[in-house]
């Protein structure tokens, strides 16, 4: 199984440090604002990558956290007039439930900035011991950049082109442009601690260092986030955790790429964050993982307007094929092996997601033509599906739940009066077996733009 590691900027040989053994971080949700599309992909590959790597065989105890003081947080909280852990509860809770909805589930360990703080400090004071960090007369804590040869390793990055489009606070204060904080003096209102150093709250950065080393230690295999966060987030942990300790912080960093709308980049000043919870009402979770899987996890993603709706339609395809198997020939227990292996094939390459999908295309073009042919053998390949793609959150529900769902969250089309009252004249007209007329009615409807589809109960007139 191979892992493409930021770090080296190649795809290596997955070897964790304790044989057996996964230790697993990755950077979760500032709740400063609503769960998007953003923040659901970015779990669903992590929760992925634990799941297949539970798969192999491995022991993972994978760690996620929730920023939950920063100064957007105060901002938010600000503004709505509440206390900023108050908020932050609040936008906690609102996150879990549509992380439920679709269908993710928690690490083994959450972890919260707010619940560490006794930690944090811990860091702080030993970095300043060391000397890789300073107090200033402010409150403020900063790390000293120059004091850790290695930085820019993970970004590939001098200091100075670091610098270039970074925001550089309290300069007056530090002892270098590019030192960063560690711990920030609280301002009159904010939410803080007490400290060596007088009230404050903790920098960004230095939160998932001190809980990473609460949770796991020194060393962890694998630590992943978003691409954005690979500088400054992420090149920061790597300066203040292996200032303190000596050791390799992370044996493999992982990177998801980002999100764009139609070619765009997604963000709030643009106006055009999707919305997880918005999503949900117009989408199956299936399909939305679906469509965001298709794209390998290390590229950016385009969400069109017809990315959603085509991966529901072929999601609600591949469903009709299991419910024809499944209704003739019950749901297997068996397997196939060959429909494993594949999958594993495409895992096993830095979690391939996207080809894993691209196979089922061929996988229910021959379960199909197994059925076609009575061949029996078509219901333990549908099985072998159900069991295997689970892992991706994908063939979970029962058929008939699906096929239902996807028709109740489906935009129903509004149909004129007057082709209402034709599709009337010529049911009326078939009950009558007047045949000539009925015809004459249906081109009618269809020359209005609509058709009808006549079933035993009755019949429906649908947008052509």
């Amino acid at each position: 199984m191979r892992i493409y590691n930021t770090l080296t900027r190649t795809k290596e040989e997955f070897v964790p440090l304790e044989e057996g053994k996964v230790k697993m971080y990755a950077c979760g949700i500032t709740v400063s604002g609503e769960a998007h599309i953003g923040h659901g992909f970015q779990a669903l590959i992590y929760d992925i990558m634990r799941k297949y790597l539970e798969k192999k065989g491995y022991k993972v105890t994978y760690a996620r956290n929730y920023t939950d003081v920063d100064d957007k947080i105060i901002a938010r909280a600000n503004e709505e007039g509440v206390p900023a852990d108050e908020y932050a509860a609040k936008m906690i809770e609102r996150i879990d439930k549509v992380m439920r909805e679709m269908d993710i589930d928690d690490p083994t360990l959450w972890l919260k900035a707010t619940q560490n703080i006794g930690n944090i400090q811990d860091f702080i004071t030993k970095l300043i011991a060391s000397g890789h960090a300073y107090a200033v007369p402010s409150g403020d804590v900063y790390f000293d950049v120059s004091s850790f040869p290695g930085y820019g390793c993970l970004s590939n990055r001098s200091v100075e082109d670091m610098l270039d489009g970074v925001r550089v606070e309290n300069a007056e204060d530090k002892r270098n442009p590019a030192d960063f904080a560690l711990w920030k003096a609280a301002k009159p209102g904010e939410i803080s601690w007490d400290s060596p150093w007088g009230k404050g709250r903790p920098g960004w950065h230095i939160e998932c260092s001190a809980m990473n080393r609460a949770a796991f230690g020194d060393q962890i295999d694998i630590h992943g986030g978003g691409r954005d966060l690979i500088f400054p987030h992420h090149e920061n942990e790597i300066a203040q955790t292996e200032s303190l300790t000596g050791k390799r912080f992370v044996k493999y960093w992982t990177h998801n790429g980002l999100i764009k709308v139609n070619g765009q980049k997604m963000s709030k000043s643009l106006g055009n964050s999707l919305l997880l919870e918005d999503l949900l009402k117009k989408y199956t979770n299936e399909a939305i993982k679906f469509a965001l899987l298709q794209t390998n996890y290390r590229n950016d993603i385009n969400i069109t307007d017809s990315l959603f709706p085509e991966a529901e339609k072929h999601l609600t395809s591949f469903y009709k094929i299991l419910d024809e198997v499944e209704t003739k020939y019950g749901k297997g227990g068996v397997g196939n092996p060959s429909i494993d292996k594949q999958f594993d094939d495409a895992m096993d390459d830095d979690f391939n997601t996207a080809l894993a999908l691209s196979n089922l295309f061929s996988i229910f073009k021959n379960i199909s033509a197994k059925y076609a042919a009575g061949d029996a053998s078509c219901a333990e390949d549908a099985y072998q599906v159900r069991k295997t793609y689970s892992l991706l959150g994908l063939f979970k529900k029962e058929c008939k739940d699906y096929l239902t769902e996807v028709d109740q969250k489906s935009p129903k089309e509004s149909v004129p009066e007057e082709v209402a009252q034709l599709a009337e004249q010529r049911w009326q007209a078939k009950k009558s077996k007047n045949w000539a007329l009925a015809d004459e009615l249906r081109a009618k409807i269809d020359s209005l733009g609509f058709t009808v589809k006549d079933s035993k109960e009755g019949y429906e007139v649908v947008k052509k």
